[in-house]
């Protein structure tokens, strides 16, 4: 039996087993809480999805290492909340939340990776480096407060699901925009000649800018798309749960890991590892509180043990 196949009974094994004796126990234990976090599970994945879907664009894909991605996810948090309060719209905040991100972004890619491509330890200290300045700077201007952001009245309500009595509805909707994003960007991707183009130039640079094509400017165009996604992740899980300092960091962590579990490069691969992260940490809380963080590093460690590359990355 060659490595691939051993790997699709592998994979059953390591997860699936584990999850259906889970649901098992879970359902005859205790249905409503069951229930309860499994939905909390799925939404806390999408808000992890939405922030890792910017991070496989930039690190996955293009392999710059922007340890400044909570950063930003940060940052247009508080941008989507002060134009929130502002207008009282929140569909301007959501949008003023990607902007502000991926102008940074771009600054970013310009300033910094353009010079130092291909030198991933200087990437990691000099983006470390800009993490720490805009956490102190953020925290200096908005102070340690904690800000939360009010959904549309549309959907700012409660819907019955399962067997839980009454769900929040925009969870519910967090759901489907990590849904609508993940399509977006596998046909981005994989269907149009932009994304063609970025694939083509991580391959072999040289090759696409001796085609005519303006490198850099695509280069420039996936980062800045890639940061805004933060910027929009920050408002939206603004949304759902709060905005404080710290953010940042806890959700840097969370891409890196779910890039690391479902694959370098991989947007159906994020969205695996945001699924098995978010499964991982609300169980480990619901069932298992004082070891419920360790489920998460369990997964990663078993994934690299068996599928170095990611559950479902690209060989380099």
């Amino acid at each position: 039996m060659n490595h691939v196949a051993r790997w699709r009974w592998t994979l059953p094994l390591l997860f699936g087993v584990p999850i259906l004796a889970l649901a098992v126990w879970g359902t005859v234990d205790n249905a409503r809480l069951f229930f309860t976090t499994l939905l909390n599970s799925l939404t806390l994945a999408s808000l992890y999805f939405i922030v890792a879907s910017g991070f496989t664009l930039v690190f996955g894909l293009m392999r710059n290492v922007n340890l400044a991605h909570g950063s930003l996810y940060l940052f247009g948090a508080y941008v989507g909340w002060m134009v929130g309060e502002g207008t009282g719209s929140w569909v301007l905040a959501v949008a003023a939340g990607f902007a502000a991100a991926a102008v940074v972004g771009l600054l970013l890619q310009v300033i910094v990776f353009r010079h130092m491509q291909g030198e991933d330890l200087r990437q990691t200290l000099v983006t470390i480096g800009i993490s720490i300045v805009l956490a102190d700077l953020m925290l200096w201007w908005f102070g340690g407060e904690i800000y939360s952001f009010d959904p549309p009245r549309a959907i700012y309500k409660s819907m019955p699901m399962f067997v839980v009595q009454k769900y929040p509805t925009y969870r519910m909707v967090v759901l489907g925009i990590a849904i609508a994003i993940g399509c977006i960007l596998w046909w981005f991707l994989n269907r149009t000649r932009v994304g063609m183009m970025i694939r083509a130039g991580v391959d072999d640079r040289g090759m696409l800018a001796a085609s005519g094509v303006n490198v850099q400017r695509v280069f420039a165009i996936t980062f800045a798309i890639g940061a805004g996604m933060a910027g929009f992740a920050g408002v939206v899980g603004g949304t759902a749960l709060s905005i404080s300092p710290g953010e940042d960091t806890r959700y840097l962590l969370a891409s890196l890991v779910v890039v690391i579990v479902g694959g370098m490069g991989s947007i159906a691969g994020a969205a695996v590892g945001a699924l098995l992260i978010g499964i991982a940490e609300q169980f480990g809380l619901a069932y298992a509180p004082t070891y419920g963080i360790v489920f998460t590093f369990v997964i990663m460690a078993l994934v690299l043990a068996f599928r170095p590359r990611g559950i479902l990355g690209r060989p380099a």
